[in-house]
């Protein structure tokens, strides 16, 4: 259900009250249950594009491309309907801190509730870095906070702006120039950071050197809320199965091949869009995903691991194909327990 932010109570709530328009703020799901939102359409006006709709409803690029594919992104035309996939299958990862599912081009952040409060969970749409600059998987937390922060290029991307004719100083100091935008999160990843950006065109895209981009008031918002040492899990999952209530649901995302650590340059340094590194990035890295059908064939069995329920693998597969983001019902629960999951 998504909830209003007038309806938070306590220190959360006097946070959501300056939280944008289209802050998504839902009550989290009791455990059993993983699906939040719901899908909803617009009728475009003549003078907007996809990405105008996009960002007013909390969407990327990705997510409003992906669901509406006969749509021109750039003209859509007025009156032109357009699906909003504001319904989500929460990452099968345990349900705190900050969340961000690089093969959905989504952030999740599950803040402390104040006694008394109910838990929510929050979301967003973010960059992330393409895949010659691919975001490292793994567990982390937030070191540091930076109002109006200043960039410091490494040399790799000063080299690569020389190249295409735009040099780049060693510093770029804060103001409309500056690419982190106006709000950082340094994380204990050396070089990488949850930032805004000066391009809020590009949120939803695989676009950065690494690190998350976020749109100017979504970092705005977080930036008040999660403190120095939020934990942060980076997952690559782009099939989700979950529960809503006896429906089994399927939400799936184009697969992207990513890298457990960033590249080296020849003296074995690694580099980001912010600094140079040489540390050792955590161990705690899952597998990339190669395979939408293995894949899903795994999720659907640790789904139904403690509750059984049946596939209809049609649908499933259907879904696998279409990969639009927006989450489906493919099965639904059984009473017989002794009918495993593997058997469906």
């Amino acid at each position: 259900m998504k909830i209003r932010v007038c309806k938070c109570a306590g220190i959360l709530a006097v946070a959501l009250l300056a939280a944008p328009a289209h802050a998504e703020v839902y009550d989290l799901p009791p455990d059993g249950n993983d699906v939040i939102g719901a899908v909803s359409s617009v009728r475009a006006r003549a003078e907007e594009t996809l990405l105008d709709i996009a960002r007013r409803h909390g969407l990327g690029y990705e997510d409003i491309v992906r669901a509406n594919p006969q749509v021109d992104p750039w003209l859509p035309g007025a009156d032109t309907e357009v699906i909003l996939p504001t319904r989500y299958v929460i990452p099968s990862v345990p349900r705190r801190g900050i969340v961000l599912n690089l093969a959905e081009y989504r952030m999740y952040y599950f803040p402390e509730p104040a006694a008394g409060s109910p838990a929510v969970v929050m979301t967003w749409p973010m960059s992330i870095g393409r895949m010659d600059w691919a975001t490292p998987l793994g567990m982390t937390r937030i070191t540091a906070k930076a109002k109006n922060p200043s960039w410091y290029p490494p040399e790799s991307v000063r080299a690569e702006h020389l190249a295409d004719g735009d040099p780049l100083p060693r510093v770029v100091p804060p103001g409309p120039k500056n690419p982190l935008g106006a709000y950082a999160m340094r994380l204990d990843l050396p070089g990488y950071l949850i930032h805004g950006t000066n391009r809020p065109a590009g949120v939803g895209m695989r676009v950065t050197h690494g690190c998350i981009r976020m749109y100017p008031e979504d970092i705005e918002y977080l930036f008040g809320l999660a403190g120095v040492n939020t934990s942060v899990r980076i997952i690559n999952e782009p099939v989700k199965i979950g529960w809503d209530n006896d429906e089994l649901v399927l939400e799936v995302h184009r697969t992207l091949e990513v890298m457990d650590i960033p590249p080296a340059d020849a003296a074995g340094t690694v580099e980001t869009a912010d600094a140079s590194v040489a540390d050792a990035l955590p161990q705690d890295v899952p597998p990339p995903v190669k395979d939408a059908l293995t894949s899903l064939t795994e999720r659907f069995v640790a789904a139904t691991g403690s509750r059984p329920g049946e596939i209809d693998w049609q649908q499933a597969e259907l879904a696998l194909q279409q990969a639009n983001g927006i989450p489906a019902a493919v099965g639904r629960g059984i009473k017989n327990a002794a009918t495993s999951a593997a058997s469906h």
